[in-house]
């Protein structure tokens, strides 16, 4: 697959490395809900192959590691383009075995998951870079690995990031990759996003 770079289109829109970073510096973090997702945490209880790998991108503060970490995953990535995070993950989970935390950008990132984890990065991406971002999981799983996840179902007043979307365009997006097992409505959404989520389990589609 051709390499992925969002560098230039970053830098035209401002959302690159330095903007993340500075966020964490000025402890701008309005994203950061202080737990885990219960959506997310739901879906994990469910999920019954502690082996597989998990991949978290745009990971923010990860609350969802020591989730997984409770539940017996022990083969845990997290990535974030900010190394003030990053650093802050290092010292938060440095006695975990198993969990992998990496600065870099999502979109240079090498690997191979049976599960990515969805929370908050996608939609904190320029919209410009949603196909890519379909392409680059596509990429990045294995056969039958799945995304799962939230992303937000309405759109914002005020310029993004955040940026939002609905379940048509998120599907017009991910059909040519994934199989869409379930994209609606959350229902077990935090109360301040109640109505406004939508909850992703999508199946990597093989290539002929």
């Amino acid at each position: 697959m051709e390499e992925l770079s969002c560098g230039t289109i970053s830098c035209q829109t401002n959302l690159d490395k330095n903007y993340w970073e500075n966020q964490w510096q000025n402890k701008e973090t309005g994203w950061d809900i202080g737990y885990s997702s219960p959506a997310i945490e739901a879906y994990l209880l469910q999920y019954t192959n502690k082996e597989a790998s998990v991949l978290i991108p745009g990971c923010g503060n990860a609350y969802e590691v020591q989730f997984l970490y409770d539940q017996g995953f022990r083969n845990i990535t997290v990535v974030d383009i900010a190394p003030n995070a990053v650093q802050i993950l290092k010292r938060k989970y440095k006695d975990l075995e198993g969990v992998s935390i990496i600065c870099e950008d999502f979109f240079n990132h090498i690997g191979n998951y049976d599960l990515v984890v969805e929370q908050t990065f996608f939609c904190a991406l320029p919209t410009l870079l949603r196909s890519k971002y379909a392409e680059k999981m596509h990429y990045l799983l294995k056969e039958n690995g799945r995304i799962i996840g939230v992303m937000f179902n309405r759109n914002f007043e005020k310029k993004g990031p955040p940026f939002g979307g609905s379940i048509a365009e998120y599907q017009f997006i991910f059909k040519k990759y994934f199989e869409i097992l379930t994209m609606e409505e959350c229902y077990n959404s935090i109360e301040a996003r109640k109505g406004s989520e939508v909850f992703i389990n999508l199946k990597k589609i093989e290539k002929s």
